[in-house]
């Protein structure tokens, strides 16, 4: 017997209105638009895979299955394996109960928004900041208030004046070696961003996947360290703390972590549990296996390619680029921020780019609420020194034909 026809169902208006928010992202489409092998890329904050500790991968992966056996391959708790969580826990100097192993940085700030993000929420996030907070908060239907930032990263100042009058849930920042603009926030502003955000009420969400990749200049104190010295108990702690090995390590093992207050940290764990149980066994055993002597070692590798790479592509901008042409120096990370002038559009640029074989992320997408067109960013994390100095040299060739 046939089945009679049934009206037509409007799937459209059967989405959620969190899921009619979510966008695409704009990097990840752009980097379609930029697979194909003659064009040079320097739009994905891609690691760089020749210096992928492949060898001893291998090494750790037969060592956690020599000695864990069937249960390397098991389900288990969803707060994370025991000995990588008192390895990362040892480090902040705070119990293990405060770390939540995730399956990359990335799920972590979709469940710390979940958590934490009511429907018209103020959420203060840098101007620009990162794409994919952005992305895992829009969901939640935040209230974004952009903070001012120049060279020294958030300006206290402004942030001080937004908080005198703007009552807020949360305020998101990448101290270190910023995404986009590679800026770092002053270990100064720190300390006052923690006073001032403590004295307001308001949580920190202190991403930090860079903070090992510093090539120049002398380290600051995290937020979460300052948070922590400053109410003396880590459950009393208003800073939370993100990070991965992905940018350190190995992105494809997806291995992260959020330091939290224990209020925060329960929903988290149960957040967790309906996201995906938790993050693969296997995985987190092979990196608990590497964090004690191949980390480091893989950590100052990294550094020193990037700081190479990255001392190159300066060189070829301030010797092909129009001098209209601003841009950050970077002390660490993996991006490079230019500053067109007013009236120039970077997205509008991008085709032109493409068909000259170089490719960048224009950078308005980083901004909460609009603006940038005349800003772009640069990652010279996976390009050979080849590849900078012709991908640097044909977007010199186009940005001096629109200026």
């Amino acid at each position: 017997m046939s089945l009679s026809p049934a009206p037509a169902v409007d799937l459209g208006a059967a989405l959620s209105r969190r899921a009619q928010s979510m966008n695409a992202s704009a990097i990840r489409e752009i980097l379609k638009v930029t697979q194909r092998p003659e064009v040079i890329s320097f739009a994905g904050g891609l690691p760089a895979p020749e210096l992928f500790p492949i060898e001893e991968v291998r090494a750790a992966a037969n060592t956690v299955l020599d000695r864990y056996g069937p249960a390397a391959l098991q389900y288990s708790t969803t707060e994370g394996h025991p000995p990588l969580r008192e390895w990362l826990a040892a480090q902040a100097g705070i119990p293990a109960a405060n770390v939540q192993i995730m399956t990359g940085s990335q799920q972590g700030l979709d469940l710390l928004g979940k958590v934490l993000i009511d429907e018209g929420d103020t959420v203060l996030v840098e101007a620009p900041t990162y794409l994919g907070a952005l992305q895992s908060f829009q969901p939640y239907l935040p209230r974004y208030v952009q903070l001012p930032t120049d060279d020294g990263g958030i300006d206290v100042e402004a942030l001080e004046e937004v908080l005198k009058t703007t009552p807020a849930k949360l305020l998101y920042a990448v101290p270190n070696f910023q995404n986009p603009t590679g800026r770092t926030l002053s270990a100064e502003r720190r300390r006052r961003l923690v006073e001032l955000t403590a004295q307001y009420g308001v949580l920190v969400i202190e991403d930090d996947p860079y903070g090992q990749l510093r090539f120049t200049g002398e380290p600051a104190p995290s937020l979460y360290s300052l948070g922590l010295e400053f109410h003396g108990d880590p459950d009393r702690n208003h800073v939370i703390y993100s990070s991965s090995f992905s940018k350190t390590l190995v992105p494809g093992l997806r291995d992260a972590w959020v330091q939290a207050a224990a209020p925060i940290m329960t929903k988290l764990i149960q957040a967790k549990q309906g996201a995906d149980l938790h993050t693969p066994t296997f995985n987190q055993m092979i990196v608990a296996e590497l964090v004690q002597e191949v980390l480091p070692r893989q950590i100052e590798r990294v550094r020193q390619a990037y700081g190479e790479r990255a001392r190159f592509m300066l060189e070829r901008v301030q010797a092909d680029f129009p001098p209209e042409v601003a841009y950050t120096i970077p002390q660490g990370g993996m991006f490079l921020w230019l500053t067109l002038p007013q009236g120039v559009d970077t997205a509008a640029l991008l085709p032109a780019a493409v068909e000259r074989r170089v490719a960048y992320v224009p950078g308005s997408p980083f901004y909460a609420l609009g603006g940038g067109e005349n800003t772009l960013r640069l990652s010279y994390t996976s390009a050979t020194p080849a590849q900078i100095e012709t991908g640097i040299h044909a977007l010199g060739d186009l940005l001096r034909g629109a200026l």
